[in-house]
């Protein structure tokens, strides 16, 4: 199967990563943050002072408890952060010697496959279409949607992720899935995979700007979301670690991350672990020592966490931690009108649309918000088949209908990313979208 996408948009932003050889950063501190799994109720299961293995249960999910969150590390529990009205923030891990829980890989059907996933940690690192949320442990997906493109801005490529002795891992999985889901297990790649076909799995070939990395742009372009029906969205990262989870018996918590952007002076590919302290890894970087305010994110410029360069963790997908100019501290002529060429925009009014070079956008909005113009431009930016002016002012206005039937089963957050970044109108697209997703399942479910 072949799908071409010309939607989208691939942003010109200068600070990538060159040279893909991964350094080695060892870190002393790593964080489990809940709020990264959507849909996952936590309840903790240690304390401060428990010594855990790697795979060990942190917390688990209220509703469903054979979810788990687990340790990606070997290590001492040092902290367990709560918030407001006592809701857990995250659970802190010091890091030392590397024992390592093993798993009974053993499954002879469909539901101790499920449970294998659930315990492990690695269903947690799915999503479910709809509502964007971990997956229940108690529905058998429709089908499973994997993607092995890494489309978004300053994102490695796939090489820097999966080699070729990694394929063995990958039939692996495919085939423990297919055991799972009712329908099929599709992989989306371009013209970097060279691995050859999966085994097990359906192969899709898909061209196009960003977001055709996205997994529910491809699902949207495959076989779409109804309702009543589930689908499981992965990247291949997860799909690789459940391979190795299935060989080894026991969890592959290391991450491969891009530690990059405008701000950072040497861009570079860090071998580090799920949920690490960023400090170190932005100390191996260099941030510039331009005398700017900084923005440190964890993930990439659309849809990434901010996050405290001195205290902050890397957060799920856990593949990239960009740094640009915060612009707080910018001095500029005619501010958010100024028609500079150093500008990156979408629109024709700016010099900087028609010169091919690479950017160093910032942080500020650049305008301020107002009501929604249905001028096209989100459409231009999701190649999906949905109206989505018409799709979010149903959200807005929490008309129950209108989002059921303008396609609110297949959509996710991360896919208006896009259309946040070139919307006139400056609004908060995917919060619009989050919330909509969460009052749509509490009111239907």
């Amino acid at each position: 199967m072949k799908i071409k996408l010309s939607k989208g948009l691939n942003l010109p932003i200068a600070g990538a990563v060159e040279a893909l050889e991964p350094r080695e950063v060892r870190v002393g501190k790593v964080a489990v943050i809940p709020d990264d799994y959507p849909g996952f109720v936590a309840k903790v299961d240690v304390a401060p002072g428990d010594v855990v293995a790697a795979g060990d249960p942190l917390m688990h999910d209220k509703n469903y408890p054979q979810t788990r969150l687990v340790a990606p590390v070997a290590g001492r529990v040092s902290a367990v952060e709560r918030g407001e009205r006592r809701r857990l923030l995250k659970v802190e891990i010091e890091a030392e010697g590397d024992a390592a829980r093993t798993f009974d890989c053993a499954c002879n059907d469909a539901t101790a496959a499920m449970n294998l996933l659930a315990e492990s940690g690695l269903l947690a690192l799915m999503r479910q279409r709809p509502y964007d949320i971990v997956p229940s442990p108690d529905v058998a997906p429709r089908d499973i949607f994997v993607t092995a493109i890494y489309s978004s801005p300053l994102e490695l490529p796939l090489r820097a992720h999966v080699s070729e002795a990694d394929k063995s891992a990958l039939d692996a999985a495919a085939a423990f899935l297919a055991g799972i889901t009712k329908g099929k297990v599709y992989i989306s790649r371009n013209s970097e995979w060279t691995f050859g076909d999966v085994a097990g799995a359906e192969m899709v070939d898909v061209e196009g700007p960003h977001p055709a990395g996205n997994p529910g742009v491809q699902a949207a372009n495959i076989k779409p979301v109804n309702k009543g029906e589930v689908v499981w969205t992965m990247d291949v990262e997860t799909l690789l670690r459940i391979g190795r989870l299935l060989r080894a018996g026991r969890i592959d918590g290391s991450a491969t991350v891009a530690v990059c952007g405008p701000a950072i002076c040497h861009p570079y590919v860090a071998r580090t672990v799920m949920g690490a302290d960023v400090a170190p890894l932005l100390k191996a970087a260099g941030p510039a020592d331009d005398g700017r305010h900084h923005r440190v994110i964890s993930g990439n410029v659309l849809v990434g966490e901010k996050i405290d360069p001195s205290a902050g963790y890397l957060h799920y997908p856990y593949r990239q931690l960009t740094v640009i100019d915060e612009g707080d501290d910018v001095d500029e002529f005619m501010g958010w009108a100024s028609v500079s060429p150093s500008k990156m925009s979408t629109k024709r009014s700016f010099p900087g649309h028609f010169l091919h070079r690479l950017f160093r956008p910032d942080a500020r909005l650049l305008g301020g918000r107002r009501a929604m113009i249905l001028s096209g431009e989100y459409d231009r930016m999701m190649p999906m088949d949905v109206m989505p002016e018409y799709l979010l002012k149903a959200i807005m206005s929490h008309d129950i209908d209108n989002m059921e039937r303008l396609g609110i089963y297949e959509v996710a957050p991360e896919d208006f990313a896009l259309a946040e970044y070139a919307d006139t109108s400056k609004l908060p697209l995917q919060r619009i979208v989050r919330e909509g997703l969460d009052y749509f399942r509490k009111e239907t479910e």
